[in-house]
C-alpha cells in the first residue's frame, strides 16, 4: 500500500478537476481527497495499491479536458487518510 500527496499547478481550478478525480480515485479503489488551494493549484491525497496509486498519478499529469497541467509534485505520505475518497472543501 502507498499514500502520496500531489499538488498541481496550472489552469486547474474551474475545470471540473476535483469531480473529475474523484471519479478516477473511486474507479481505482483509492482513498483519499482533493481540494482546491489559494493559490489555484489543486492539492489531493491518494492511498491504495501501488500500482493504482500510479495509474491515478498519470491521470493527473493529463487532467480532465478543459484542464492543462503545468507542474505535479508528489511527496511521499506516511500516514494514510481515512476510507473512502472525498472533495474538501478549499484551504
Amino acid at each position: 500500500m502507498q499514500t502520496i500527496r500531489i499538488v498541481i499547478t496550472g489552469r486547474v481550478q474551474g475545470v471540473g478537476f476535483r469531480a473529475w478525480m474523484e471519479r478516477r480515485a473511486r474507479e481505482l479503489g483509492l482513498s483519499g481527497w482533493v481540494r482546491n488551494l489559494r493559490d489555484g493549484a489543486v492539492e489531493a491525497v491518494f492511498h491504495g495499491p501501488a500500482a493504482a496509486v500510479q495509474e491515478m498519478i498519470g491521470h493527473c499529469r493529463r487532467g480532465p479536458s478543459r484542464a492543462s497541467v503545468e507542474v505535479l509534485e508528489r511527496y511521499e505520505e506516511a500516514q494514510p487518510p481515512t476510507a473512502g475518497f472525498m472533495i474538501r472543501p478549499s484551504e
